[in-house]
């Protein structure tokens, strides 16, 4: 790939995307740069992410040399009697803006956790700075503190009887006894220390050592069902990507046991047979045929269908689908790395003395179709987070991803559709309302034509919003050598450096 001299950062914080440039200033490259975001973002993101969460990153090389590297949640219970493997864990009620939803937490909740591990297989295959080096914007952060702003405030307290669940928590989130809102400073003493020791430890005592066995102790104790034989027994899996032709691009994605991606990648294919010749961006026409796309595209997801590539064998995956972040780079080397990271709601467990909150992927109800804990230890969780790129003629157009839950692949088809077919400028194309068909109902983003609105609710019931709203997603994108686009919906934020 052509050296541009330009690096481009998209992420969810304004601190993630510094900590980026940072790095690459350090003389770091893609690789180092989202390593080191990723360990930031547990800091400044803290509601989102997690070094005891789950994710994915679809590496790409200057050589051409593609990886997806899946470091998500396994099934916990390694060494336990099976007949024991209940769901020990009980409902939390979030209150949304719109409505209430119930998220099981507590010490049964927790999966296998990946992204500690995950970081640093990437950062020993890929990375070229020490790993201190790559550290240092997180343990600063962490050690020193932060201002919690817009999003990570209201985050914060959305998540209050999660996040203040336990003591540590409560030590960390709450301030003259009320959970810290935006605006107030907070520090994590306890996981910036943690990562001071991490060059030396480089993760052994959280997977293998006296870290694992204290979780151990306490799952045996709270009915928890992670054990030190599961966290010994967790690997990084290296894949080959999903590849999927899109009229002159070739779009790369995270392929099987996931079915984000090739959700993606059958809406693609549905939607180049459309004819786009002479239709107007968000005009009523191509409102409609975006609309009528989802409702396909969920007619068979529901059949079990997720690409075309399995539309004779219907083969049905088990996927988590809850908050997530992500972070977009591409250095001035030709480099690109795309990564989503989860924690899912959080389970309300910090691993003592690290200031690191687990995950709670195996309370959820929509992971489990079968009913919570059916499947055996050691099992791969599928999910829906999509980190992607977009090539044509053998080089990166695009570095995309995004949070939003089941959202994530119609917010990306539809800013990836704007930039590529309607050459939409990419902020612009992040910016833009989006809908969304959930099922049941169109839900619409404020901004779009009256006759487009008119057209939607001809054939289906709408559900138009009042503001642009983290539902909708949070597609971070970088076009390389060009610019990037962060999403407003969840703090969006670009970074550009140049030699």
């Amino acid at each position: 790939m052509k050296k541009s001299g330009k690096a481009i950062v998209a992420t969810g914080h304004p601190l993630v995307s510094g900590a980026a440039i940072e790095i690459i200033e350090s003389g770091g490259n893609a690789f180092d740069a989202t390593v080191g975001a990723g360990f930031a973002s547990a800091v400044a993101e803290q509601t989102l992410t997690s070094l005891g969460g789950g994710g994915f990153l679809l590496a790409r090389t200057y050589r051409g040399e593609e990886t997806l590297f899946d470091f998500f949640t396994n099934t916990p219970g390694r060494s336990l009697d099976q007949s024991d493997l209940e769901p020990h864990f009980f409902p939390i009620t979030i209150h949304f803006p719109g409505s209430d939803q119930d998220f099981n937490i507590g010490l049964g909740s927790v999966a296998v956790p990946g992204n500690l591990k995950g970081f640093l297989h990437v950062h020993k295959r890929l990375g070229r700075l020490e790993l201190k080096d790559i550290l240092q914007p997180a343990i600063r952060l962490a050690g020193e503190g932060l201002k919690l702003n817009d999003w990570q405030g209201y985050f914060l307290n959305l998540l209050e009887p999660i996040v203040t669940h336990s003591p540590e928590g409560r030590k960390l989130y709450t301030i003259n006894e009320n959970c810290a809102k935006q605006g107030d400073h907070i520090t994590n003493q306890e996981l910036a220390d943690f990562l001071s020791q991490l060059p030396e430890d480089y993760g052994d005592s959280f997977y293998r050592g006296e870290l694992a066995r204290k979780i151990d102790y306490d799952m045996r104790n709270g009915q928890g069902l992670l054990t030190a034989e599961d966290l010994a027994a967790y690997k990084v899996i290296e894949r080959s990507p999903l590849a999927i032709g899109y009229r002159d691009y070739t779009f790369l994605t995270n392929p099987a046991p996931s079915m984000g991606g090739s959700l993606i990648g059958l809406a693609l294919s549905l939607l180049e047979t459309q004819d786009i010749s002479g239709i107007k961006y968000h005009s009523a026409q191509h409102i409609l045929q975006t609309a009528k796309l989802m409702t396909e595209v969920e007619k068979l997801r529901e059949k079990g269908i997720s690409s075309s590539s399995l539309l004779k064998s219907g083969d049905r995956v088990r996927q988590f689908s809850r908050g997530t972040t992500h972070i977009s780079i591409a250095d001035a080397e030709g480099n690109v790395a795309s990564m989503t990271c989860s924690n899912g709601e959080g389970s309300g467990y910090f691993v003592p003395g690290t200031g690191i909150m687990l995950n709670n992927m195996m309370g959820e109800d929509d992971l489990h179709p079968d009913w919570f804990h059916a499947s055996p230890p050691g099992q791969l969780v599928s999910s829906m987070m999509s980190p992607s790129l977009l090539l044509k003629n053998n080089a990166v157009a695009m570095v995309i991803g995004s949070g939003g839950s089941k959202r994530i692949r119609t917010a990306m088809a539809q800013v990836l559709s704007a930039i590529v077919d309607f050459n939409i400028p990419v902020q612009q194309a992040v910016e833009s309302p989006r809908i969304h068909w959930d099922g049941a109902i169109m839900q619409v983003e404020p901004g779009l034509p009256q006759e487009a609105i008119d057209a939607l609710k001809e054939h289906w019931p709408v559900n138009t919003w009042s503001t642009i709203d983290v539902y909708f997603g949070g597609v971070h994108t970088v076009i390389p050598d060009v610019s990037g686009g962060g999403d407003p919906r969840r703090g969006g934020s670009v970074r550009i450096h140049e030699k």
